[in-house]
C-alpha cells in the first residue's frame, strides 16, 4: 500500500510538472504574442508611433527569448534533481585547466541561445562542476550548437568560411574566458552558495518542479529587464547616426560588437541580421555574431540576477574584449 501511495504521488508530481511546463509556457508565450499584435495598437492610441516601435522590438525579444529561457530552465531544474554529482566528476578532467576545453566543446549539445545557458550553467555550478568548467559552457552552448550552426549556413549561402569562422571564433572565446577564470577568478564574484559543491534542495520530481518555478521565474524578470533596454536603444539612437561608422574595417569592426550587445538578437536569428549588413565587412559581421550571443543586455540582466552584479560586470566586460579579439584574429585567417 505505501508503494501504491508513493507511486500515486510521484504522479501526481509529475502532472503538476508537465503543466507548469506545457500549459503554463504556453500560456505565457501565448499571451507575450497576443501583446506584441495589440500593444503598438494601443501604444499608437495612447501615445506615438515611436512608444508603437519600442513595443514591438520589446516584445520580438521577449518572445524570442521566452521558450529558450524554458528550455534552459527546464534542463537545469533536471540537472539539479536528477543528475547525481558523481556524473560530472566521471565525466569532466579534474583539473579545471582540462575541463574547460572539454565543457566548452560540449556547448554543441544544447539547441538553446543565451537565455537557456544562464539557468543551465547555474545548475552545473551547484552540482559540483568548476565554476571555469560552466562559464565555458554558457559562452559556447548558444553560439555553436548545430541550429546556430545551420541557420548561419542559411543565412550565409555558398559562404562555408563565415560557419567554420564563427564556430572557431566563439569556441576559442569560450575556452579562454574559462582559462582567464581559472588564473584570475575569485570565489567571491559568485554568490557563496554556488561555489558550495553540495546541493541541499530536493531531488526527484518534486525537486524539478521546485527548482523549474523558481529559476523560470526568477530568470524571467530579468529577460524582460534586458528587452526593455534593448528597445529604448533601437528607439533613441538614429540610424543614420550608424553609417558614419561603415567606411572604416576597424570602427565597424567595433560598431557591430557594440550593436551585438544592445540589440539582442537570439542566438538563432542574429545570422541573418548579420547578412543584411551587406555595408559591413565580413569581420564585422562575424564580431556581430560572436559577441551577440556572449555578452548583451538581456544575458548581462540575466546573470546579474542569477550570479551577482559584480560577477556580471566583470565577466562580461572581459569577455567582450576577448570576443572582438577573437573575432578579429579568425576573421583575417579565414575570412
Amino acid at each position: 500500500m505505501e508503494e501504491r501511495g508513493s507511486l500515486g504521488d510521484g504522479a501526481r508530481v509529475v502532472a503538476r510538472g508537465f503543466v507548469y511546463v506545457v500549459v503554463g509556457g504556453g500560456a505565457l508565450v501565448a499571451i507575450v504574442t497576443v501583446g506584441s499584435v495589440l500593444g503598438p495598437m494601443f501604444a499608437l492610441d495612447l501615445a506615438t508611433p515611436a512608444m508603437g516601435a519600442w513595443w514591438t522590438v520589446f516584445t520580438a525579444i521577449a518572445v524570442q527569448g521566452m521558450p529558450f529561457l524554458l528550455l534552459g530552465t527546464a534542463v537545469s531544474a533536471a540537472i539539479g534533481a536528477f543528475v547525481p554529482e558523481r556524473v560530472f566528476s566521471r565525466v569532466l578532467p579534474k583539473k579545471p585547466a582540462f575541463a574547460v576545453p572539454v565543457a566548452g566543446a560540449a556547448g554543441v549539445v544544447l539547441p538553446g541561445c543565451e537565455c537557456a545557458s544562464v539557468p543551465v550553467a547555474d545548475s552545473l555550478m551547484r552540482r559540483g562542476v568548476a565554476p571555469a568548467a560552466a562559464l565555458a559552457f554558457l559562452l559556447s552552448a548558444p553560439a555553436i550548437n548545430p541550429v546556430v550552426l545551420v541557420a548561419t549556413s542559411i543565412a550565409f549561402p555558398g559562404d562555408p568560411a563565415m560557419v567554420g569562422a564563427r564556430l572557431v571564433a566563439s569556441l576559442a572565446t569560450a575556452v579562454v574566458m574559462g582559462w582567464l577564470w581559472v588564473r584570475f577568478g575569485k570565489e567571491e564574484w559568485l554568490p557563496r552558495r554556488r561555489t558550495s559543491g553540495k546541493g541541499t534542495s530536493p531531488t526527484g520530481w518534486r525537486g524539478f518542479r521546485d527548482g523549474l518555478q523558481h529559476d523560470f521565474l526568477h530568470a524571467g524578470g530579468f529577460l524582460v529587464l534586458g528587452a526593455a533596454a534593448a528597445a529604448t536603444f533601437n528607439i533613441l539612437v538614429p540610424r543614420s547616426l550608424l553609417d558614419v561608422f561603415t567606411g572604416s574595417p576597424w570602427l565597424s569592426v567595433l560598431l557591430l560588437a557594440v550593436l551585438a550587445v544592445v540589440l539582442c538578437v537570439c542566438s538563432e536569428a542574429d545570422a541573418f541580421v548579420a547578412a543584411s549588413l551587406t555595408g559591413f565587412s565580413p569581420t564585422a559581421r562575424l564580431a556581430f555574431m560572436v559577441v551577440g550571443p556572449m555578452v548583451d543586455l538581456k544575458l548581462l540582466a540575466l546573470q546579474t540576477g542569477t550570479f551577482g552584479r559584480a560577477f556580471a560586470v566583470r565577466f562580461s566586460s572581459v569577455t567582450w574584449v576577448v570576443a572582438v579579439t577573437s573575432s578579429v584574429v579568425v576573421g583575417w585567417w579565414l575570412l
